[in-house]
């Protein structure tokens, strides 16, 4: 007999079985909370020391929502005036998304995050980047920006927990370095979240759900979900048509992802369930573009099941 939403004394969350970080802005301060994504242009380590990640597009992987304006303030107003409405309360958090958003020297990064944080009605900063571009002077500074009510990330590109999987896609550095720059995030107390990929060829049921065990034993705050998609014009897209990549079914990936998320403390936000991409420019698998329908099935799944995120972890 499945658990009805709402209503399971063990069920923490407002209206989903697992803690979605939207929720959770929504409930901490009562108003409506958007991501602004951001291209600083920085580039990457990986891409200029190495090849890049395989799976990785020309954008960085970027929001499809990121657009080709120059400046970040110029990017800044056309995504406000976008979500922008009269008659709602909303606030933003400045996200910095594309590429590697710590990599340069400090003067140039708090040039850029001044500039973000310029604009009113932002009470956030978000930073994504890279487990080895992370170090005390960098988080120092991206501390100094925190104040009361005010969302302070860092969000880092995990992938996964086994050096085996993050030498496949061509990752650049190792579960070491994850380890190391969470040690150095949470001495300043920064949320810190993780981005994962499920479905990595090789990576079998039992290491996904280390990675998620692995996720639960650490000071992190969130995690970003992702199915392992191709997208055209990379390296992996090579690889898939060469039949070299197996993908995850949709049934698969759903009945996957309840098992990671079982597995997640039931404090860590969960910032996404599923990988992003432009329909002109991915390969596979194309149920990817569908959301909503795969939010329906993992919310329907838990319900089947009657679980729900930590369900496996010990209070």
């Amino acid at each position: 007999m499945s658990l009805p939403i709402n209503h399971s004394e063990s069920y923490i969350f407002s209206n989903k079985p697992y803690n979605f970080f939207g929720d959770y802005l929504r409930e901490k301060y009562g108003f409506r909370v958007f991501k602004l994504p951001i291209n600083a242009f920085l580039g990457c380590p990986n891409r200029i020391e190495g090849s890049g990640c395989i799976f990785c597009s020309d954008s960085g992987s970027a929001s499809p929502s990121v657009g080709s304006h120059i400046t970040i303030s110029d990017q800044m107003r056309s995504a406000l005036n976008a979500l922008r409405r009269s008659d709602v309360q909303t606030r933003y958090i400045a996200y910095f998304q594309a590429y590697t958003n710590t990599y340069g020297d400090l003067a140039n990064l708090k040039s850029i995050y001044d500039e973000a944080l310029a604009f009113d009605d932002i009470m956030g900063l978000m930073i994504g980047t890279r487990p080895d571009t992370i170090n005390d002077q960098i988080a120092s500074l991206i501390k100094n920006y925190d104040r009361s009510n005010f969302e302070l990330w860092i969000e880092l590109g995990m992938q996964s927990i086994h050096n085996p999987s993050l030498d496949y896609l061509r990752r650049g550095h190792s579960f070491e370095d994850t380890r190391k720059s969470i040690d150095i995030i949470s001495r300043y107390d920064i949320q810190v979240s993780l981005h994962v990929i499920l479905g990595i060829p090789g990576e079998s049921w039992d290491d996904m759900m280390k990675t998620a065990e692995t996720i639960s034993s650490m000071p992190v705050n969130g995690v970003k979900i992702h199915h392992l998609h191709v997208l055209r014009n990379t390296p992996l897209n090579t690889m898939y048509e060469r039949g070299e990549v197996p993908l995850l079914s949709f049934k698969s990936y759903v009945s996957l992802l309840c098992d990671f998320v079982e597995r997640l403390r039931k404090d860590i936000t969960i910032h996404r369930i599923a990988g992003d991409a432009l329909e002109d420019i991915l390969v596979a698998p194309r149920w990817g573009l569908e959301k909503g329908t795969v939010q329906k099935a993992v919310i329907d799944e838990f319900n089947r099941r009657g679980t729900w995120q930590g369900f496996f972890c010990e209070d």
